[in-house]
């Protein structure tokens, strides 16, 4: 912030205002002022023509800056620090501070003494048109919080409460004023007087005397005269003008007809029959009345139409507005068009309508926009975290819509889980890799002890062939004749076996046996 040397309520000061968005201006700006309309702001930042400052009001203000000097000791006693009024500016932005501490990471904004006021502090919950100044000091001072007051000067009304920045609403504050200066580049101040309706001109008075005939009567010209002035009553209602003599005029109709029926009764009291004065009576009359009841159904259909018509261009408006921003955005900003009916519901002026509708579609647009440029910020870092697994983030624009933090949380999870997911694949592709290399070996394995028997089995049939060489088997052909040999007892074969092969008797043994298996499974 950038500290001015300036007084407040001097030339100097005042002439500083007039460059700058003010925070005094922010919940005009923003359609919440209880005091100022968001195009009478307009009118006045075009025109550089400020309302005049009545005795009266001259006076509340006189009141309400002696409460504040009152009321500034007692905050420093209750803050436990001094605090120095103080001016600043931060690019375009203004705010007056009532009080700033030395480091500057408190501010002090005072409000005379109102007692709704004071149960909204102590309630702890400010109307807009309290918050938008805080927000706008906030943003411009860069404090940490407001110590907000409302007093008379005295510690018995003394209370207050501290406001800190509320998340969003900044946002919404920047993106309105940017939307305001949009808006005060394009406007044009249009000078609008009250209406006050006017009835059309008064119709001369209607004259009868008859005896048993009309013997003196203007009911002619009166009819001419009276016809041509119905005739050029506007029906066509397009503003609060027309509207206002709509009003003046049906009350005018009424009072004709009145009138005419006293013609027609003055007349009746004098003749029973003179039937062209009471059809030239009844016509007027008659005329008179379809007007009024044509009038008095258009002031309220009329004004409703016209209602309607506003409310669907205020409708088209923001739609076309929420289309422009996604397409540069390239996400459609999730917000609800605003409830512009409900925003003029009870205004019955056309101008105070306007001035709603315009306001609450500013507000909508600025929100609306705020939101685009939160969601591309958004999308941008979405992007780079996930930058590599793009295929994680489909849904990157509901993600757009989370907070930063759960954002980031959300995508590191499934890049975790993701390379979890590869991790385990890569650890079961490899299990299955040594499973497979197992079975190779234990099948080798079994190969090799396969040809091991086979090895084994001639090299047994070779000494089968030896023991029995060195037994005197004989071996005799099938068709020879028997010849009985004594044949050697098996103790007798292990011992041999032994000696020739100089092992001991029990590995001999075990080779007879695996020898006599060997023999029974071929």
């Amino acid at each position: 912030m950038k500290i001015h040397d300036v007084i407040q309520g001097t030339p100097e000061w005042l002439a500083l205002r007039a460059e700058h968005n003010t925070a005094s201006e922010a919940s005009a700006m923003m359609g919440a002022s209880k005091y100022q309309s968001r195009n009478q702001l307009l009118a006045m930042k075009k025109t550089g023509i400020t309302p005049e400052i009545n005795p009266a009001m001259q006076a509340l203000f006189d009141k309400g800056h002696a409460a504040e000097a009152a009321a500034r000791p007692i905050a420093e006693r209750m803050m436990r620090e001094e605090l120095y009024p103080v001016t600043g500016t931060d690019g375009d932005k203004l705010a007056s501070l009532d009080g700033m501490t030395m480091i500057g990471d408190r501010i002090w904004e005072h409000k005379l003494w109102s007692e709704s006021l004071a149960e909204s502090i102590r309630a702890d919950k400010l109307e807009p048109h309290y918050y938008w100044q805080l927000e706008h000091q906030l943003l411009v001072s860069g404090a940490d919080e407001v110590v907000f007051t409302t007093s008379d000067g005295t510690e018995e009304n003394y209370v207050e409460m501290v406001y800190k920045p509320v998340a969003g609403r900044r946002e919404q504050l920047i993106e309105g004023w940017a939307q305001f200066d949009k808006d005060l580049a394009d406007f044009v101040p249009t000078v609008k007087a009250t209406a006050i309706g006017a009835a059309p001109e008064t119709l001369p008075a209607l004259r009868i005397e008859v005896t048993g005939m009309v013997t003196a009567s203007n009911l002619d010209q009166f009819k001419t005269h009276a016809m041509s002035v119905i005739e050029s009553i506007n029906t066509d209602l397009q503003t609060d003008q027309d509207f206002a003599d709509a009003e003046k005029t049906v009350k005018w109709c009424k009072d004709v007809e009145d009138r005419l029926a006293l013609a027609k009764q003055a007349a009746l009291s004098q003749t029973a029959t003179i039937d062209d004065l009471f059809r030239a009576i009844d016509e007027i009359s008659e005329s008179t009345r379809q007007t009024r009841l044509k009038l008095s159904k258009s002031v309220t259909t009329r004004k409703d139409e016209l209602k309607l018509e506003r409310v669907m261009a205020a409708g088209k408006a923001f739609d076309e507005h929420i289309l422009a921003l996604t397409e540069t955005a390239g996400i459609v900003p999730s917000t609800s068009r605003p409830d512009f009916g409900g925003a003029i519901k009870g205004l019955r002026s056309l101008d105070s309508i306007d001035d709603k509708i315009h306001s609450t579609l500013s507000n909508a647009k600025a929100e609306a926009t705020t939101l685009a440029n939160t969601l591309i910020v958004n999308l941008r870092a979405i992007d780079e975290l996930a930058k590599g697994h793009e295929n994680l983030v489909r849904d990157r624009a509901e993600l757009a819509y989370k907070s930063a933090d759960d954002a980031k949380a959300i995508i590191a999870g499934r890049i975790a889980e993701a390379q979890a997911a590869i991790d385990r694949a890569v650890q079961a592709e490899a299990e299955r890799n040594r499973l497979r290399q197992e079975a190779i070996e234990r099948a080798a394995q079994e190969a090799a002890a396969v040809e091991q028997a086979r090895i084994d089995a001639e090299a047994a049939k070779v000494v089968i062939a030896e023991i029995k060489a060195e037994a005197g088997f004989t071996e005799i052909e099938p068709t020879a004749a028997p010849v009985k040999q004594a044949r050697p007892t098996a103790e007798q074969i292990i011992n041999l076996v032994a000696s020739i092969y100089k092992v001991s008797v029990e590995t001999a043994r075990g080779w007879i046996n695996q020898i006599n298996s060997m023999e029974k499974a071929a």
